[in-house]
């Protein structure tokens, strides 16, 4: 995963760095498909930092958080706590989708007897097998 991390209005410290670099290291464990992490911090909001990350995943997937607050280590925490909800959504949704097969569709697969499409409980009429 690439970090690229740009100061505007604020010296990028070796401090600020190591802050960053170890709370973006966690992220993959929410989203696996991330590919490319970009950190702006701005320091021109009336002496109140700005913190700004872009995190792109796969399949053009973007994620942004932005945190304005009085100190710049609180904003980058709260900036990252923000993009970890995100992913987090993100990657329940997909978990989640893979697993939405129709009741009469997981009927069929069962071989049950239940018509694709009906419902559970209902009264269907038993299917005639073919005899030969």
């Amino acid at each position: 995963m690439l970090l690229t991390m740009t100061g505007k209005h604020v010296e990028i410290t070796d401090a600020i760095r190591a802050h960053v670099q170890e709370k973006v290291d966690k992220l993959p464990r929410y989203f696996d498909g991330l590919s490319q992490v970009e950190v702006m911090i701005d320091g021109s909001e009336g002496g109140r930092p700005s913190v700004e990350i872009i995190a792109r995943g796969e399949h053009s997937v973007l994620f942004v958080a932005k945190e304005i607050g009085e100190e710049m280590y609180a904003c980058i925490d709260v900036a990252v706590h923000k993009l970890e909800r995100q992913l987090r959504r993100k990657k329940d949704k997909q978990r989640n989708n893979k697993h939405t097969a129709g009741v009469g569709e997981q009927a069929a697969e069962l071989n049950l007897g239940l018509e694709v499409g009906s419902e559970p409980g209902s009264e269907a009429e038993p299917r005639k097998e073919d005899v030969a």
